[in-house]
């Protein structure tokens, strides 16, 4: 229906409405566990195909705006835990993992050794998701940056596949670069450890296969249901004021990554839309996927994204005992 309607990101947006909205309403739904490690996979692979030889000349530019994500990812964790401790009434631990921008899952692991109440970190991170993905097609028409109905793919694209060769060097991708995602001990393993695989054959030329439409379609399609299935057991009516407060946040820190975004364009006059991709706090996968989807320098936003996850892991736990040992 959504892409009969010509909705932005149709089958994103699509599954994801309808799936929050059938959560919301009390369906029993399951978020596809398994089918979303898959597609995590696939779109490892898809982000690693948008590396290529040619771009070494804008590693400068790309240092900069990582330095304006750092800082601009310290100001929206301040701000959310800030909001979430003194305004929402949680507590500190609380705050801390709600308020870490991105890698929910690996972010909902740690808490499950604290005191952190389990239910309002996923009900926050999950309307951040919601909220961003939402807000997504207006703002990047409003900056003007991407015209968002021309990403639509033709026939012709949408039958296009890759040769046999092409597949196999996917495939290998994708299997070699999950064993090196947890090799590493990567966040979010089974997204940046095939992107890590795919880009080291594409940046030395090795291939330059890519993703079929069709594919990249259903994993649109997968990660919209799962992100609208973190929903399920919700009740608008028992949880009102904990998705209240977790909009609000998430419309903050949305008017936050828009500023940082303009400032990263300003001093390095990189695309503001893929900038604003970039900065967005929270969902590595799906903020990923959109800049695929519609050709918004995916590579750029991965970076940014797994460095930011990366540092967020490593630093957490240091922070929290921080923050516990100043109360």
């Amino acid at each position: 229906m959504a892409y009969w309607v010509q909705l932005p990101l149709p089958w994103l947006l699509g599954a994801m409405i309808a799936t929050t909205a059938a959560s919301l309403a009390g369906v029993p739904l399951k978020p596809p566990r398994k089918g979303r490690k898959g597609v995590l996979v696939v779109i490892g692979v898809m982000l690693g195909s948008a590396f290529t030889p040619d771009m070494t000349g804008e590693a400068a530019l790309w240092s900069v705006s990582l330095v304006i994500m750092l800082i601009a990812t310290a100001v929206m964790m301040a701000f959310s835990v800030w909001f979430s401790c003194r305004v929402a009434g949680h507590s500190w631990e609380t705050a801390l993992y709600s308020g870490v921008p991105g890698g929910v899952s690996t972010v909902t692991v740690m808490a499950l050794s604290s005191g952190a109440d389990l239910r309002i970190i996923g009900i926050t991170h999950a309307v951040r998701i919601l909220v961003l993905l939402v807000a997504i097609p207006p703002v990047l028409q409003f900056i003007g940056h991407v015209d968002i109905g021309s990403a639509t793919p033709t026939l012709s694209q949408w039958l296009w596949m890759p040769t046999a060769a092409d597949t196999a060097w996917l495939v290998a991708a994708g299997l070699g670069g999950m064993w090196l995602g947890k090799r590493l001990s990567l966040p979010s393993p089974l997204l940046f450890g095939p992107a890590l695989a795919s880009a080291a054959l594409h940046l030395t030329g090795l291939t330059h296969a890519a993703v079929p439409p069709v594919i990249m379609a259903l994993a649109q399609v997968i990660i919209g249901i799962s992100v609208g299935g973190r929903f399920a057991g919700t009740r608008l009516a028992e949880v009102g004021y904990a998705l209240l407060m977790a909009v609000i946040q998430a419309l903050v820190l949305l008017v936050l990554a828009i500023l940082a975004a303009w400032v990263g364009h300003v001093l390095t006059g990189y695309s503001a839309a893929a900038a604003l991709l970039a900065y967005m706090p929270g969902g590595a996968p799906e903020l990923s996927l959109v800049a695929l989807s519609l050709g918004i320098d995916p590579a750029f936003v991965t970076t940014h994204h797994l460095l930011r996850i990366s540092l967020l892991v490593l630093l957490l736990p240091l922070l929290l005992r921080r923050m516990v040992s100043d109360i």
